[in-house]
């Protein structure tokens, strides 16, 4: 709500600030119009299915080495597992998702409508703090697995030795630069990279099974070796189900597959208010989606457990973080081979790309409207520039190692997709589905035990993640102090009733009364006015107009305002007021009568009784306390000019 006219800013702050994210969309009443607003362009569900696969299928280049590492002999049995959670829990949780959620808000959003005020904004924060941990180390973990591609091709080996901390800075480095350019997404490109990289992928499958039938003691002595380790088929099974949460990083991608929704193209016709086609569309992509990754998963894990020896897969040997591309340099030659990591390389990096386009989606979603960023979190460059940063950081700490990050970046994969089912529970309960309900409490609790058993296991990724999570608090709290007193109405809205008040005592001097609703009687109107001209000396010929503000939820930071006019006793003419913060709601109506006036208005207030820190922490956490100094603050800071600013007294 402006008030003031601010001298044009500088170049370099223009360039930074110049339009808000078109992927931040969504915050607060924004939202809301954008939701109203007719069909909108999109993509055909299979184009956008690439944005989402240059993370999902990206894991290929090291989820096969990670799942060797976890499971060893057991490594294709652990996968059949992980792919049967997939199907039957991870890809029936989002389908829900898409349809409760078909504007990319995901699951957060619909957890954030079951819990309010305060408890609600931390919890908010807390999910927050994982999706960040997901998507950076998406971000910096990719570009390490992308280095060591790089790194450890044969032609280049030699001259990039020890180089693989310096190369991954330099790859995020041009991630942070692409954005900065101004890029969103760029489908076409993930098309490209997507096709390119799966048909790679399909030839050194074919390769590796071929080398797996005409190689029969391959099998054999696969099968005998898993005997002797394990004895029977249910151990097996047991001891997969055992290891399963350390191949959690099979399951990425399900969260961007959502957060892209607002790209897929509905139906002719089709609305924001009922994208059916929309929502139809997505789930026939994260199916199909899950359906190749799925067969690739099992494929990949088998020939790679059969045709690398084990040591190989340890942190030095040349198929830690690149198995399969080990086996397109050993059967298919270095020249495929270096074709296979220069796609590697590309889709890897732009996996990173989804991520930052994930977060720069979430964020300016959810803090900027709780008051917990600063204006400029909701333009892209200036968040590009922070979360390159800390990808540096995160980095640097975990020396781009690919291994280290793998317990970080599981640990916010799973908390996102145990929240996830635990909100398509709820709603099918809300919904009196009962068979739902009961499919997606189970699915709830296996991914509630994997998360817990992954956090056991590695306990360094929610020590990551606890870490995302103090920060983003500490940092949103911080915010919202700094902004305590900023105007953060959005818009003043009268009816017709208030309207005739303001203009009827326009014609005098404007003058109000901040009242707490109390008993609403005609005595506790007649007792304030009398105190009001006792403590200020006003003249008995002076007339009042009273105004009431209810707080709603005090948590919330910006929203419009709606004055009510109504007439109390047949005399006291009161306008009322629902806002999160008193002194707010008072300061942002005195501006806009000032504004629809061209008068000064008076607004008189009484002390508030109690400890003057008591008082602002009551204001700060509860949007009331200290209100006739804060009220005051407010129009300092709305309105420069004391010529112009609203006279504020207090008696």
């Amino acid at each position: 709500m402006a008030t003031t006219e601010h001298p044009p800013p500088s170049r370099l702050r223009a360039w930074m600030l110049e339009g808000l994210s078109d992927m931040g969309k969504g915050h607060g009443r924004q939202a809301e119009q954008a939701e109203s607003k007719p069909e909108t362009k999109g993509q055909p569900w299979y184009r956008v299915m690439c944005l989402t696969g240059v993370d999902y299928f990206s894991t290929l280049g090291y989820q096969p080495g990670i799942a060797a590492l976890a499971a060893g002999l057991l490594s294709p049995i652990a996968t059949i597992v992980l792919v049967i959670v997939t199907l039957a829990g991870a890809l029936p949780v989002y389908r829900r998702v898409a349809e409760e959620s078909p504007h990319g808000q995901g699951s957060i959003a619909m957890l954030e409508r079951l819990l309010t005020f305060w408890k609600g904004k931390l919890f908010v924060l807390t999910l927050l703090g994982f999706a960040a941990t997901d998507f950076l180390i998406t971000i910096t973990l990719s570009a390490a697995d992308a280095s060591t591609h790089l790194v450890e091709n044969p032609h280049l080996e030699s001259a990039l030795h020890d180089k693989q901390l310096v190369i991954t800075l330099i790859l995020v480095a041009l991630l942070g630069a692409v954005f900065l350019k101004g890029f969103l997404e760029a489908i076409g490109v993930a098309v490209a990279l997507v096709a390119s990289y799966l048909a790679l992928n399909a030839v050194v499958v074919a390769v590796g099974l071929y080398h797996v039938v005409t190689e029969g003691h391959v099998i054999t002595d696969w099968s005998n070796a898993l005997t002797a380790e394990h004895g029977n088929v249910f151990v097996m099974i047991g001891v997969a189900l055992i290891v399963f949460p350390k191949l959690a990083l099979g399951l990425s991608g399900f969260e961007t597959g959502v957060a892209v929704m607002p790209h897929v193209k509905g139906d002719p016709g089709e609305t924001e208010e009922n994208p059916q086609g929309r929502i139809r569309d997505t789930k026939k992509l994260l199916t199909t989606a899950a359906l190749i990754m799925s067969c690739f998963l099992i494929a990949t894990s088998f020939i790679t457990t059969l045709l690398i020896p084990e040591k190989e897969f340890e942190p030095g040997g040349e198929a830690n973080g690149r198995a399969l591309a080990f086996l397109a340099h050993e059967y298919l030659g270095n020249a495929f081979g270096t074709v296979y990591d220069v796609s590697t390389i590309a889709i890897l990096w732009f996996a990173g790309a989804s991520a930052m386009a994930g977060l720069l989606n979430l964020m300016p979603r959810y803090l900027p409207r709780y008051g917990m960023a600063p204006h400029w979190a909701r333009a892209v460059r200036p968040m590009v520039i922070v979360f390159t940063l800390v990808a540096f950081l995160v980095t640097w700490i975990f020396d781009a190692d690919v291994d280290a990050q793998g317990g970080a970046y599981a640990t916010g994969v799973l908390v996102l997709i145990s929240s996830a089912a635990i909100a398509v529970t709820i709603a099918a309960r809300e919904a009196g589905q009962r068979k739902w309900f009961t499919g997606f409490a189970v699915i709830s609790a296996v991914f509630l035990y994997t998360t817990v058993a992954n956090v056991i296991e590695r306990p360094d990724g929610v020590k990551i993640g606890a870490c995302f999570i103090a920060g983003i608090i500490l940092i949103s709290l911080l915010s919202r102090l700094l902004r305590a007193f900023e105007l953060r109405v959005t818009s003043v809205t009268l009816d017709d009733m208030a309207e005739r008040f303001v203009r009827d005592i326009a014609s005098r001097k404007i003058r109000f009364v901040a009242n707490e609703p109390d008993r609403r009687d005609k005595a506790e109107y007649r007792d304030k006015i009398e105190q009001i001209r006792n403590d200020n000396d006003v003249p008995g010929q002076e007339d009042f107009v009273f105004v009431e503000v209810t707080v709603t939820d005090p948590s919330e930071f910006e929203a419009g305002l709606t004055v009510r006019g109504e007439v109390m006793h047949n005399r006291y003419r009161v306008l009322t007021l629902e806002s999160s913060s008193v002194p707010n709601a008072l300061a942002a109506l005195l501006l806009h009568v000032r504004d629809s006036t061209g008068c000064i208005p008076h607004i008189y207030f009484e002390w508030t009784e109690g400890n003057p820190f008591t008082n602002f922490l009551r204001f700060f956490l509860f949007g009331q306390g200290e209100v006739a100094p804060v009220t005051r603050e407010v129009l300092r800071e709305a309105e420069p000019d004391r010529e112009r600013r609203p006279r504020v007294h207090t008696g």
